[in-house]
């Protein structure tokens, strides 16, 4: 639900782009209630994605992630955005380990603001990984391919070009 705080009179509806994903649990379905819960408190999703599995990227196991990407029109702003989200992860399960990374029920990351750029301890957009991944880029070049990255100045069509990630990213 959003509050009438986060609602400043002068705050435009902005667009961003989230990726969820998930490897425990009825993942489907974590994905669908994750859904829902950002539709409830966030805003609406004007896009998503198809689901694609993926192995994990970063760490072993043998857990297949699912992930999506989805567009979101919100008036919150970007600190609040993430406050929200880390308020979804958290009542969905979610348990944070900040010095590695680990098998979840839920995640979810802000990949783009509209093209607004912050580098703050707790909040870097757009994500700083994104290029590096194809379980991210896969996703995003369906439903935003032609969007150009704020800091390299590419397209996610281009940048899933110049992506050496190895790792098999299927659509299910």
């Amino acid at each position: 639900m959003l509050y009438r705080s986060d609602l400043g009179a002068n705050i435009k509806e902005i667009m961003v782009l989230l990726l969820l994903g998930s490897n425990l649990g009825n993942r489907q379905l974590v994905l669908r209630e994750a859904r829902i819960n950002i539709s409830k408190n966030i805003g609406e999703i004007v896009h998503k994605s198809s689901v694609y599995e993926t192995a994990p990227w970063g760490f072993n196991v043998s857990d297949l992630f699912l992930n999506q990407v989805i567009e979101v029109k919100t008036r919150l702003q970007p600190n609040m955005l993430l406050a929200r989200l880390l308020e979804i992860e958290t009542s969905m399960g979610r348990l944070r380990n900040r010095k590695t990374y680990q098998s979840r029920i839920i995640d979810l990351d802000i990949l783009f603001y509209n093209d607004l750029v912050i580098s703050e301890p707790d909040l870097v957009l757009p994500h700083p990984r994104l290029h590096l991944r194809k379980f991210t880029l896969i996703p995003l070049n369906e439903i935003a391919s032609e969007y150009i990255h704020p800091v390299f100045g590419k397209t996610i069509n281009t940048l899933l070009s110049e992506c050496k990630d190895s790792l098999v990213v299927n659509k299910i």
